[in-house]
């Protein structure tokens, strides 16, 4: 099936997080000439289809997530009626990522490839808590003794103009809730209580904003970004009985948890309080001059005539879990603008490249 009729199929699926609408299905059907293994846990489904070339050879995988947020309201067009107007397409997950999808499902298809095997993974769960879906594929393909050596996950990455950005890595996040113990009491007798926000008022500076790791070439500063503070019960003549912090640190891999962790317990020396930290994902980095990085560098450059920025920029992806099982990973995928957003659209004209970069990559890996 052509690329462009295969994502109108594709975007006509309502596979809202974790659900797959049958589109699974509908993909293993259509590359019928790899073998196909349905892998499911809590709910989640998820589709790893592989095709061996040789018996000896690296093995290439191409990874995304079928599963989509919810629409919104407010769409021009039904957002699960693909709808062509000039030169972009309109529906949800068009961009995000059903266009890196039928991609690289067009790309593999009669395709010449000179190793091993070729593997595409495919999630349900990747918009939601992704605790079932890529992760539990690979812990298959381990059991499998059958990990890829490399894999691009299709993620939109481009900013400006197709083919400008190329991800070889991700940063961490972590979660943290900080409480401030005190004893809530009458504002007109203060020394009878404890106030936790005058204990820890000074100390604030040292954590809003604050810098851990500096920038370097490949990633961004590591900072301690304040989501939330509340205390008191929202009365002028009560003190509060707690002071609650909330905060995130997105992060290189310069900087552990544990590190967070000392820090803050040394800021609160002499507090009574209480540190919740939870790793949401580790970060990773690709090294730039490793081979599927060179490769897709040297794809996208052909078809494109532009040399992508290679970086680290953005959220989280299923690209984190490959490198958590030694897969040297790299994202490339369409421009990232409506993402998400209402009336997502792509640009007919950067997918169909997209599907050429990947082809390209595929025949001269």
């Amino acid at each position: 099936m052509k690329g462009l009729s295969l994502l109108n199929e594709l975007l006509r699926f309502k596979s809202l997080t974790p659900k797959d609408d049958g589109a699974l299905n509908y993909i293993a059907l259509e590359l019928d000439e790899f073998e196909a293994f349905f892998i499911e846990k809590e709910g989640v489904k998820n589709l790893l289809l592989s095709k061996k070339f040789a018996d000896i050879g690296e093995h290439l995988a191409f990874a995304g997530h079928i599963d989509v947020v919810l629409p919104g309201e407010g769409w021009d067009t039904p957002p699960f009626k693909p709808t062509q107007k000039g030169d972009f397409l309109y529906a949800r997950g068009a961009v995000d990522m059903k266009s890196g999808l039928a991609a690289f499902i067009t790309a593999v298809q009669d395709v010449k490839f000179k190793g091993a095997r070729l593997s595409l993974i495919i999630t349900s769960d990747e918009e939601g808590e992704a605790k079932f879906g890529t992760l539990e594929v690979l812990k298959f393909m381990k059991e499998k003794n059958m990990l890829p050596d490399y894999a691009v996950v299709a993620e939109p990455t481009c900013e400006s103009t197709f083919g400008d950005t190329v991800k070889i890595g991700r940063r961490g996040s972590i979660n943290a809730k900080l409480t401030i113990k005190g004893k809530q009491g009458h504002v007109a007798y203060p020394e009878k209580c404890i106030n936790p926000v005058h204990l820890f008022a000074s100390r604030l500076a040292q954590l809003a904003n604050y810098e851990l790791v500096g920038k370097d070439e490949n990633f961004e500063a590591s900072r301690i970004i304040i989501t939330d503070i509340r205390g008191g019960i929202e009365l002028s003549n009560v003190t509060p009985n707690e002071l609650c912090i909330m905060f995130n640190v997105r992060h290189s891999p310069k900087l552990s948890l544990e590190d967070l962790k000392q820090y803050v317990e040394k800021l609160c020396e002499g507090l009574e309080f209480s540190l919740d930290l939870k790793q949401g994902s580790k970060p990773f980095l690709t090294d730039k001059n490793s081979k599927i990085a060179t490769k897709l560098f040297q794809s996208v450059s052909k078809i494109t005539d532009l040399s992508p920025n290679l970086n680290t920029k953005g959220g989280t992806s299923d690209a984190r879990f490959f490198a958590e099982f030694g897969v040297s990973v790299v994202e490339f995928g369409v421009k990232n603008e409506s993402m998400h957003a209402i009336n997502e659209r792509v640009s007919i004209a950067d997918f169909e490249k997209l599907c050429l970069v990947f082809r390209d990559l595929i025949e001269n890996f």
